[in-house]
């Protein structure tokens, strides 16, 4: 014996019943999910739902990384300016007048050599 298989035919009439059949109140009412047409383009629907969320998802990360963009090259900014008043302030600190200033002022008994150093030569 030989096992058929059960083929569906589906009649060109009721298919373009089906078509003509979409309306607004089959939205509404739910009759539209239950159409063969409907049925059959199910899974590419949810391969276009699904891109459209990944879409979605994409964006909202691009969007958050502009931010934090952002939010850093402020950072760097004032980072930058406070590495520029340091590095003048220290500089300041190093000049001769500044440091015979700060040797007086904290008593340190250091003097100024009056004579220049010399070099000390073996024979």
């Amino acid at each position: 014996m030989e096992k058929k298989k059960n083929i569906e035919f589906i009649d060109p009439k009721v298919e373009q019943e089906e078509i003509r059949g979409f309306t607004v109140r089959s939205i509404i009412d739910g009759s539209l999910l239950t159409l063969r047409s409907f049925v059959k383009q199910l899974p590419f629907i949810l391969f276009l739902v699904m891109l459209a969320l990944l879409y979605i998802a994409n964006r909202y990360n691009a969007e958050k990384i502009v931010r934090q963009i952002n939010t850093l090259r402020t950072e760097v900014k004032d980072l930058r300016a406070e590495e520029i008043t340091t590095a003048s302030e220290l500089m300041n600190l190093n000049r001769q007048s500044k440091v015979l200033d700060l040797i007086e002022e904290k008593q340190m008994g250091l003097q100024v050599a009056k004579e220049p150093p010399y070099k000390i030569v073996k024979k």
